[in-house]
């Protein structure tokens, strides 16, 4: 998200990692391959990172090699114009060198160590020796390259007030450019007309949870520049070891300030700076407190393969903006950092020698399309998350445009953290930080971090309405009030948060309040101990003849369709739509005809809660050796019109589970190798339906629709395997291979609002309701 281009994204779809780090121009010697000794000192310098060794000072365009302790070749490359190489997929160990042979002369680096995150942490002073100051400062790493980080005081306060609480926000937007994005909101909403947001040297409005409310609240935040972006040095490693632990060392560096109170430090963000925080809180930094993650994802490969399908909608684009952010400056990358460069600044310009090195993400990701664990389990939330030990405060949208709707996985991963707080709401990217989310994140702040009893404040009053109108032209909801202001001190402030506040809280029907259509409000809400929520009612119906979705149907039959990516837009939103807007102008089409499938219930009796993950459990052949598959589920309301809710995706041939991990409503794939449909057979899909928290109301029928994906998200889009019209996919229906719709009903959870009405729900567009081809 960036608020200068609304839908270009708070979020990070990291598939840019997913595939082998080594760069398009590096070559790996043969094996045996032997250097001469050196027999000269070089002019320029070699230095590990986890999983790399670079060198910088070269002769532009020479030819290097890497050589290990005992002579052995390990890599080979031509410096870029800059005099720079990386050499990746170094194993850790000391005694590397870079040498340059000519003749009969060696020229060579000194020896340098390749760590490994297994290394002890830096040595006692490494963090406290490295004092910075209000605005750009550049701090150093474990391996010697230095990270732009620009520190904010809280509103209106100077050096001479601190210590203060003290919170970092970490990603590779343009978070580290030094000017005032609070103040220049301030002056664009006092005065439309204002060109104060208009400086390049403005941080992306991506980062406002920390640059703007933070620092508004009372909290001093570092606004931390991701290696490889920015006027930060080294390469981009996107989530992988080195920036994870890029991460550990700004923390204790920053925790070291006199400035910081308690020498604790929290970590704050929405998306690209909420998924980091996961990582770096997995390393268990001393010094950090707590971790407050927004609007993340649980695995980069969901976002950027739903269902095994490569993402050429938001992830597509996002990857291109990283390869932008990317190139060297003055001229490229992001444009602060020219601007920066143009004051003076020679360690921000120095900073970019090495980015003509980094990694070729298009041939990266051309050759892993499937989930290698050795590539993405080091860069998986989930995975980190079951390492993470301090109190987490996490929200998210579940019908998210750009991260995903997929990150409650993350909740399972928290069982060995015990303080854990996690609040989920229907809406879109930006809605992780709405009213009802906002003050419970202050709150912990105050608590977890700074150790306080939350203070009322009027400025939260103030800053929330107008946070959501400048980023998304929507009203909100009055702020709610602070709790816990009357505590007796911070221990009984602790202890009653703890007691009031649920492992997960669900807000329903937001956007469906009084304030109006599509505002900042939700409706009501529900508590849960664990995530998926305790067993409900398990409800399993089968998909039945005329598109039927009810009780067993003993006599088999089946019905066809013809899978036709092309018969509907690629998404759901207009294309001048804003997903975050009140109206955001929505194109949501039905599936008629024989493009797909739908299977709709009979009228609820009740208001009935659907709460958790779903299963659809297809018998499918194909006349394909493999089909690409989207489910859908919708709420078909008493008035006719038809309500959005959820969706699911798979490809046929990445059907393969994992037993250990998968459920009767929680199918987990393991997309590790494909394998194709066998030829006029039946073949069972357990396709995993995403989180649902939605109240169908008495009257409303449950539909499922079954198509090629395409046409239900608002910037997500499908790389899918062609048709050309001649595919048919055929779904048993009853019998010994009865297709079946798996979810949980929650009992004595009821509505406490009136349906809202069609269309006004964040995040679910709402259509009048067309039955497909075959009925339902």
């Amino acid at each position: 998200m960036r608020f200068r281009d609304c839908r270009a994204a708070l979020c990070a779809v990291a598939v840019v990692v997913a595939a082998t780090p080594l760069a398009a121009h590096t070559t790996t010697a043969q094996a045996g391959d032997h250097v001469p000794a050196i027999t000269a000192s070089a002019s320029f310098s070699g230095h590990g990172s986890i999983g790399e060794a670079y060198e910088l000072g070269a002769p532009p365009h020479d030819s290097l090699v890497l050589a290990s302790a005992a002579g052995h070749v390990v890599g080979r490359g031509m410096t870029d114009r800059f005099g720079s190489l990386v050499i990746y997929n170094v194993k850790s160990g000391s005694g590397y060198t870079f040498r340059h042979v000519d003749g009969a002369t060696v020229t060579g680096t000194e020896a340098f160590r390749v760590p490994s995150p297994s290394d002890p942490p830096p040595p006692a002073g490494f963090d406290s020796s490295q004092q910075m100051h209000v605005g750009l400062n550049y701090i150093s790493m474990r391996d010697g390259i230095t990270l732009a980080a620009t520190l904010r005081l809280p509103l209106g306060k100077t050096m001479a007030d601190g210590p203060f609480p003290t919170v970092i926000e970490y990603s590779g937007y343009a978070i580290a450019a030094p000017h005032d994005l609070l103040g220049a909101l301030l002056a664009k909403l006092a005065n439309p007309d204002s060109k104060a947001t208009d400086d390049p040297l403005l941080p992306d409005t991506s980062t406002a949870v920390g640059a703007v409310v933070a620092t508004a609240l009372g909290f001093a935040t570092v606004s931390l520049q991701m290696r490889g972006s920015g006027c930060s040095g080294g390469v981009s490693d996107l989530f992988g070891p080195i920036t994870t632990y890029d991460g550990y060392d700004a923390v204790q560096i920053v925790g070291s300030q006199p400035w910081a109170l308690n020498h604790k430090v929290g970590m704050v963000g929405i998306s690209f700076s909420g998924q980091s925080q996961w990582e770096v809180a997995g390393t268990h930094p001393p010094d950090l407190a707590a971790i407050a993650p927004m609007s993340s994802e649980d695995d980069l490969y969901s976002i950027g393969f739903p269902g095994g399908m490569p993402n050429t909608g938001f992830a597509a684009s996002w990857i291109a903006e990283r390869v932008s952010d990317a190139k060297p400056a003055p001229g490229g990358g992001q444009p602060w950092v020219t601007a920066e460069i143009n004051t003076g600044d020679t360690t921000c310009l120095a900073n970019q020698r090495l980015r003509l090195q980094t990694q070729n993400l298009t041939k990266l990701l051309a050759s892993n399309f499937h989930r290698t664990p050795s590539l993405y389990d080091p860069r998986s939330m989930a995975a980190w998350a079951k390492k993470v030990r301090v109190p987490v405060f996490a929200s998210g949208a579940l019908q998210d445009e750009q991260t995903g709707p997929e990150w409650p996985a993350l909740i399972p991963s928290l069982n060995g953290d015990k303080n854990v707080f996690v609040t989920m709401i229907n809406g879109a990217h930006i809605d992780s930080l709405g009213p009802a989310i906002l003050t419970r994140w202050l709150e912990f702040l105050d608590i977890f971090v700074a150790g306080e009893v939350p203070k009322p404040t009027s400025v939260l009053a103030l800053l929330g309405p107008a946070l959501y109108q400048q980023i998304a032209s929507s009203p909100s909801e009055t702020m709610p009030d602070l709790r816990f202001t009357d505590a007796a001190s911070p221990a009984a402030a602790r202890a009653d948060f703890i007691k009031d506040d649920p492992r997960v809280r669900v807000l329903f029907d937001n956007g469906g309040g009084s304030v109006g259509p599509g505002a900042f409000q939700a409706g009501w809400e529900s508590d849960f101990t664990s995530w998926p929520p305790p067993p409900g009612k398990t409800t399993t119906w089968q998909l039945r003849r005329n598109g039927a979705l009810s009780a067993a149907e003993p006599n088999p039959g089946a019905v066809s369709f013809k899978p036709d990516p092309t018969a509907r837009p690629a998404t759901d939103l207009s294309k001048d739509g804003n997903a975050w807007a009140p109206d955001p102008g929505y194109t949501w089409t039905p599936v008629t005809g024989s493009d797909g499938l739908g299977f709709i219930s009979k009228p609820m009796t009740k208001d009935t809660v659907i709460v958790g993950p779903a299963s659809l459990n297809l018998w499918v052949k194909s006349t394909a050796m493999d089909t690409d598959l989207q489910v859908t589920v919708s709420d078909v309301r008493v008035d006719g019109k038809e309500t959005y809710v959820t969706s699911g995706f798979l490809r046929a041939s990445d059907r393969t589970l994992d037993q250990s991990r998968s459920t009767a409503l929680e199918p987990v794939q393991t997309f590790i190798k494909s394998e194709s449909l066998p030829r006029g057979k039946y073949t069972r899909l357990r396709i995993p339906i995403d989180p649902i928290a939605h109240a169908f109301r008495a009257g409303s029928r449950l539909r499922i629709t079954i198509s090629a994906p395409g046409g239900d998200r608002p910037v997500w889009a499908f790389a899918t395997l062609p048709t050309h019209g001649k595919v048919t996919d055929t779904v048993s229906l009853g019998g010994a291979k009865a297709s079946t719709f798996a979810f949980d009903v929650i009992p004595g959870v009821t509505p406490s609002d009136s349906e809202p009405a069609c269309g006004a729900l964040r995040g679910e567009p709402c259509r009048t309701y067309l039955a497909a081809g075959n009925g339902g």
